[in-house]
């Protein structure tokens, strides 16, 4: 015989324990008041709530931020398996969706997002005008486990069984530079030659360098004057003559005010791979977006023919 629940001996607010669980992991009340969209004091009440309601002590105030008791790291994990049976229970919902009308949220790089997604987009604002489409542009990897997007433009393949990925094709990233950047050098440029000019690089430098220097390069950091960590301020750069930079060829070869610095190499090659949690693949609007983002993309990414 199947147990059932004994509702009256469950009071638990669950508006409570995510309260509690986004102040465990953002580490103060201001925090978790931004990214669950309450104001700080109608947080600062839930969490005072559960403490009484449980009659703990969850939190202690170290400075400017909340550290967990003994009592609250025990909580912690009981609330997390919560808060993943709610996701589940999310996704599993929207799964079932049937409807060509709501919300799709589309995880892509400032790169993807910008460059590649906008005739895609419209295209599918043509065709089913009822989807809503929300574009997290980021260079960090949104969780579809925990619905941070419902779709992800990724450069490798994901390991989790909840996810189901198509890999779509490859991108070469090669290097450019504006014309009026190239105009300083009397000569082309070569893998030689390069240790005379001056790279746009990243937040990590070492990688570019160690990158470079391994396919015959002979960089230094004095290369590296300027760094960013936005790659779409990195392209920019590049475009306004303040040094050589990185980017995908299908996109860098149709921008006018640049050149490929070494038109026949590659600095590397890439993957792509779309991905969706199983549990919304069967929603009919992810479904329809997700097949349209397929083609389009492996169609933008095929390689010139002749």
């Amino acid at each position: 015989m199947q147990k059932r629940m004994d509702w009256k001996k469950i009071g638990f607010d669950w508006n409570r324990a995510r309260a509690f669980l986004a102040t465990a992991e953002e580490g103060t009340l201001s925090g978790a008041a931004r990214v669950l969209g309450l104001t700080q004091p109608t947080l600062g009440r839930q969490v005072a709530a559960l403490e009484q309601e449980l009659d703990v002590v969850l939190f202690e105030r170290v400075g400017h931020s909340l550290i967990l008791t003994p009592s609250g790291l025990e909580l912690l994990e009981h609330v997390k398996r919560m808060a993943d049976a709610a996701n589940s229970v999310a996704l599993t919902a929207s799964g079932q969706s049937q409807e060509l009308e709501g919300t799709v949220c589309i995880s892509a790089s400032e790169v993807h997002a910008a460059f590649w997604l906008g005739p895609i987009i419209d295209q599918l604002r043509h065709n089913e005008p009822k989807i809503i489409i929300e574009i997290v542009s980021t260079n960090s990897v949104s969780d579809l486990q925990l619905h941070e997007a419902d779709i992800a433009i990724r450069n490798f393949r994901p390991t989790q069984p909840e996810l189901i990925a198509k890999k779509i094709g490859d991108i070469c990233a090669r290097l450019y530079a504006s014309t009026s950047y190239l105009q300083r050098f009397p000569e082309a440029l070569t893998k030689q030659t390069l240790c005379l000019a001056n790279f746009i690089s990243f937040e990590n430098t070492s990688v570019l360098l160690n990158g470079f220097n391994a396919m015959g390069y002979n960089l230094t950091q004095a290369n590296f004057p300027l760094q960013t960590n936005s790659y779409m301020t990195h392209w920019s750069y590049v475009k306004q003559g303040l040094g050589i930079g990185l980017m995908p060829d299908n996109i860098g070869d149709r921008e006018p005010a640049v050149s490929r610095v070494l038109p026949e190499d590659e600095y590397y090659r890439s993957p792509v791979w779309l991905t969706v949690h199983r549990g919304l693949h069967t929603s009919r609007r992810v479904r329809v977006v997700f097949d349209l983002l397929a083609v389009e993309l492996e169609r933008l990414m095929a390689p010139p023919i002749g």
